[in-house]
């Protein structure tokens, strides 16, 4: 085996959750060359993995909003051409839905993914030359993995769990902003209504936050999250609002920070796989399949609350002290 395509397009911890699946593919074959297909809104993730060579980004959720503009089929033909372009040994579509494994099909080599009782979308197993089941009821990370190991024929029993990331993110160039030397990022933006943790929360956080010295770094990726740091950054003296930054700048102050506390979004993830400390708020959903998981020889990880006690500001504030705290 030398050269695999894995293809997990999205969403951010989605394809975070497949890192660990490439470096267990890269352990147990050192000369395996990884290629990835990717929404291009996510291509940094899989660049920062040594094991990857190439990313191929692709614009899905761009393209379908101009489904009727000459330049968006323009795109489309040089990504098809882009992942035609090279010959694969394997191609493993780890997304499981009808539009991952359309994208499976266009490219060159036996395509492999999950079998119709194991697929997000069972029409997609009908895409693949070798069907793979993986019991549904595990989590993501879990899934991809024995995925993984089955099309690469090795076992994962003893295979320590690692994203692979962090040491190619502590390489990134420190973000130019002027940030305290010790700060708690609060990862406040989520893509539901009902899985926000309320304003009023946040603000009894970010005040403990500052008296104890280690204020509150929000970043946002909207207007309406800009508006909700800039509430709680008004009401919480030292708290900083962040501006608008990219993936990488992200990463790279999420790295540097001394915890991570935040809601049920991809960057909590992010978070999880650079072994962070901090806490993980499941307001509205459970982190029973897609909870946060940290590297095994992580000197720290998040710790998954969803109990609507647990969820209270104080509650929360006491237990992200204790993780600050915690050498």
């Amino acid at each position: 085996m030398k050269r695999i395509l894995v293809v997990k397009t999205s969403s951010l911890g989605d394809v975070i959750h497949m890192l660990p699946a490439v470096t267990d593919a890269r352990r147990m074959h050192p000369e395996l060359i990884v290629d990835w297909l990717v929404e291009e809104s996510f291509a940094a993730i899989p660049s920062w993995h040594s094991a990857v060579e190439r990313v191929v980004p692709i614009a899905m959720r761009r393209w379908k909003t101009r489904w009727a503009h000459a330049d968006t089929w323009h795109q489309i033909g040089a990504a098809r051409s882009a992942v035609r372009a090279q010959s694969y040994d394997l191609i493993v579509d780890s997304q499981g839905l009808f539009k991952s494994a359309v994208w499976t099909r266009l490219a060159r080599g036996r395509r492999v993914g999950y079998d119709r009782t194991s697929a997000r979308e069972p029409i997609a197993a009908l895409f693949y030359d070798t069907q793979v089941s993986v019991p549904p009821p595990l989590h993501a990370i879990e899934r991809n993995r024995r995925l993984m190991a089955d099309v690469l024929t090795y076992s994962m029993a003893t295979l320590p769990l690692d994203h692979g990331i962090a040491a190619r993110v502590h390489a990134l160039p420190a973000s130019t902003l002027s940030l305290p030397l010790r700060y708690v990022v609060g990862l406040h933006g989520t893509s539901r209504a009902d899985k926000e943790w309320p304003v009023a929360n946040w603000l009894e956080l970010a005040r403990a936050l500052a008296q104890a010295g280690q204020p509150l770094v929000l970043p946002w990726g909207n207007e309406t999250e800009r508006q909700r740091a800039s509430e709680i950054a008004a009401g919480a003296e030292g708290t900083v609002v962040l501006p608008k930054s990219g993936l990488a700048a992200l990463a790279a102050i999420i790295h540097r920070a001394q915890a991570v506390v935040g809601v049920d979004t991809g960057l909590m993830h992010l978070a999880a796989a650079l072994g962070k400390p901090g806490l993980a708020l499941y307001t509205a959903t459970r982190p029973t399949l897609t909870g946060v998981v940290a590297d095994v020889n992580a000197q720290a990880a998040i710790i998954n609350i969803e109990a609507p006690k647990a969820l209270q500001a104080h509650a929360v504030t006491a237990r992200l002290m204790q993780c600050i705290q915690t050498p």
